[in-house]
């Protein structure tokens, strides 16, 4: 009877495929795809099971050859300091990194978190990366055009989230901004709304997708752009859009024909039902207030908040599937790809509803 050497030798006689790593590793054939593709999150524990079996067979060095495996094991995040979560102002930055913290959990990928200037520096990006072994980077929120260009071409992989890169070097995964934007003006529009305040700010141009949207439905219809017009607050904070609308309805004496407010972010929209309210106008009767992001306190304020609802668990699942993708089967040749997530528009109170104007 053959001893198990001899049998082994045989077995590297032939092809080695993955039902001989399912076979080894005591796993579904499924599973071992999704392991080397990275088509589905898979447990740590499942995941190293899997590629240790792959190496053992020789399977895995084959794959490596061919560049066609995934192996993000190691996440670097990139947050610009600005944006990190640490008070209760930040609630889309809050949101969207918890929720790409519990993605990468899901998968079994480890994320550790990038620490240096106050400003993002491509450079330290990058060492920082590879010092803790990161297959690859996201970036979140800074579409800076030197530190994207800094990091353009990098021997590993980079992600931007909720950002955009004109140059088109790095993969993105970003909202509808501008179509989410069309999709509320639209909806104030079709109810009767005609002068339409959009209360924004001089941000990133994710923000300015939003006024973009926001111009588009006034022109799909064929209204005049000046029906509508653009207020600007200092900032995104709440206190800041109490501000400029305090400032706008002391310059004109009143609300000055505008029935309703589109808000570029969630809490520009809190800001803005606090003021008004405070002015003792009632909303929506006297003003509609739509805001944009779709974070929780929306459901709570007082009217409830219309507003247009972000896909954040789907935005980070496609950024790390994306970083999976450029890992397992698109080489550093492939063009950077750009995902874009459609928006839910959300009726809630502040609304309103006027008579529906076709």
């Amino acid at each position: 009877m053959p001893n198990r050497s001899h049998a082994v030798d045989r077995r590297s006689d032939r092809k080695i495929g993955i039902k001989d790593v399912s076979r080894e590793a005591g796993v579904a054939l499924s599973t071992v795809s999704h392991v080397l593709n990275g088509t589905a999150p898979i447990s740590q524990e499942v995941r190293a099971r899997v590629l240790e079996a792959a190496r053992r067979l020789g399977y895995l060095a084959k794959r490596q050859q061919k560049g066609a495996i995934a192996s993000l094991t190691t996440l670097y995040l990139a947050v610009p300091p600005g944006n990190r979560p640490h008070n209760d102002i930040n609630l889309v930055s809050w949101t969207m990194l918890t929720q790409l913290s519990r993605e990468a959990e899901r998968r079994g990928v480890r994320v550790v978190a990038h620490n240096g200037s106050a400003e993002l520096q491509a450079a330290e990006i990058l060492a920082g990366a590879r010092a803790v072994g990161a297959e690859g980077i996201v970036l979140v929120f800074d579409d800076n055009p030197k530190l994207l260009k800094g990091l353009t071409g990098a021997d590993l992989p980079v992600v931007l989230l909720n950002g955009e890169d004109p140059a088109m070097g790095l993969d993105t995964v970003a909202p509808a901004n501008r179509y989410g934007a069309r999709l509320a003006t639209e909806w104030l529009l079709s109810h009767g709304h005609r002068r339409i305040l959009h209360l924004t700010w001089r941000g990133r141009s994710t923000i300015m997708r939003r006024l973009d949207g926001f111009r588009d439905a006034y022109a799909e219809r064929g209204l005049p752009q000046d029906q509508g017009e653009v207020l600007y607050a200092r900032g995104y904070e709440p206190d800041q859009a109490r501000e400029a609308l305090r400032d706008f309805i002391t310059e004109r004496g009143g609300l000055d024909g505008f029935t309703a407010v589109f808000c570029a972010a969630d809490n520009l929209a809190i800001g803005a039902l606090t003021e008004l309210r405070a002015q003792g106008y009632a909303i929506p009767s006297d003003i509609a207030v739509v805001g944009f992001d779709g974070v929780a306190p929306g459901e709570l304020t007082v009217p409830s908040l219309t507003t247009v609802r972000v896909p954040l668990d789907s935005l980070a699942a496609s950024t790390v599937q994306m970083l999976e993708n450029r890992l397992s089967f698109m080489n550093r040749d492939y063009p950077a790809c750009r995902i874009e997530l459609g928006c839910q528009f959300v009726e809630r109170e502040s609304g309103g509803s006027f008579v529906s104007i076709a």
